[in-house]
Order: C-alpha cells, then sequence, then structure tokens
C-alpha cells in the first residue's frame, strides 16, 4: 500500500468519524453527561466548602471533541438564595 492510498484511508475515517460524532443522539447524550458532571462537581464544591462552582459548559464537537467547563467564584448573596 502506497503513501497515497494510506492518506486516503485515513482522509476516509476522519470523515467517518465526523458523520459519528454530528450525530443528534451522541450530541444530546454528551450534553446530558456534561451537565451531570457539572452538577456533581458543585456538589462536592459546596460540601468542602468552597467559594467557587462549574458555571458554564462550552462544547465543541471537532476532532476530537472537547468539552470546557468555567468556574466562577459565588457572592455570598447568591448562596443565600
Amino acid at each position: 500500500m502506497g503513501l497515497l492510498d494510506k492518506a486516503k484511508g485515513l482522509s476516509d475515517r476522519v470523515v467517518e468519524k465526523a458523520v459519528e460524532f454530528s450525530s443528534d443522539e451522541l450530541i444530546a447524550d454528551t450534553i446530558i453527561k456534561a451537565v451531570e458532571k457539572q452538577e456533581k462537581v458543585n456538589r462536592v464544591l459546596e460540601a468542602r466548602g468552597s467559594k467557587y462552582r462549574v458555571s458554564n459548559i462550552n462544547m465543541q464537537m471537532g476532532i476530537p471533541p472537547n468539552v470546557e467547563f468555567g468556574i466562577q467564584r459565588i457572592t455570598e448573596e447568591s448562596s443565600e438564595k
């Protein structure tokens, strides 16, 4: 197998993975898992008396997919509500 054949095979696999990553079910599952993780981490932070919480989630459905969590310091007013 020549170098061009290997490159074409790799390109085909990349296209196949990109199609898989764009499926509605996969995106929904990823959102659900990310939100569940956010809620679990926030419970742990609260139990430990931390003034920080996971405040937002950014998702990029690329190759590879990426999930980023943003943190924010809570204020005394918002923690009393």
